[in-house]
């Protein structure tokens, strides 16, 4: 929900965004809560880079893999990662 929130005013304040990804994954016991935010993070960056046309920049550090690496991970305008970020 941070995050979002975060891509929001950001968007409204018409500011690039740069995230420092680092993640295993949503794990089971979190439940569809965890994968819901995954897809409103990705909704919020839709409208940021495609309806405002800002940047954003995507950081993928070791370990960064599963949904965050399938959702909003590769969504970037530009991506860096580290070594073995996958």
């Amino acid at each position: 929900e941070k995050i979002t929130r975060l891509i929001e005013r950001a968007t409204a304040e018409s500011l690039p965004v740069i995230m420092v990804c680092a993640s295993g994954g949503a794990r089971m016991q979190e439940g569809s809560f965890s994968l819901m935010q995954m897809a409103k993070i990705a909704s919020a960056l839709y409208i940021h880079q495609k309806d405002k046309k800002l940047l954003y920049i995507s950081i993928l550090t070791s370990p960064t893999t599963g949904g965050v690496t399938a959702s909003f991970g590769m969504l970037g305008d530009i991506i860096i990662a580290e070594p073995k970020a996958y």
